[in-house]
């Protein structure tokens, strides 16, 4: 059992100092067992306007502008064959450069996919989608 300390007059009460965070409610809470401080990031819902589409010919399809620190997903979706290659581009669109992992491609899709493939950290960069159709229609959705 738990012991705690006496209290003397003229005070009926110890104050509490610990540490508190603001709950849902808008009151404090006092960090314990069962009042954890809360270490996750809120996250409100992404700013970033989805690249939606679909493609029966070659195109390319973009501009994507992701919101920084999150993760952009790419969903491929259709009866469709050739190859769908992600690219990004930090100069507006004039350059565009193929994602790669340790110098190999990375994002080079020619089947229907749902996958994260890129988390950005630089203000300004933008996303393209290079679209082979061989043959069929293919749908498409990047988005955050």
């Amino acid at each position: 059992m738990q012991t705690f300390p006496t209290t003397a007059a003229p005070a009926s009460f110890v104050p509490l100092t610990a540490m508190a965070y603001t709950a849902d409610s808008g009151e404090a809470v006092a960090i314990d067992a069962a009042h954890p401080l809360p270490i996750t990031t809120r996250l409100s819902a992404a700013a970033s306007v989805p690249l939606t589409g679909s493609a029966a010919a070659s195109s390319v399809a973009g501009p994507f502008t992701p919101d920084k620190a999150r993760p952009i997903w790419l969903t491929l979706s259709g009866s469709w064959s050739g190859s769908v290659t992600v690219q990004r581009s930090t100069d507006g669109g004039a350059t565009k450069q193929p994602l790669t992992v340790a110098g190999q491609p990375w994002g080079v899709f020619t089947a229907n996919a749902n996958e994260i493939v890129a988390e950005e950290t630089v203000e300004g960069a933008t996303y393209y989608l290079t679209i082979t159709i061989a043959s069929g229609l293919l749908s498409y959705r990047v988005a955050q």
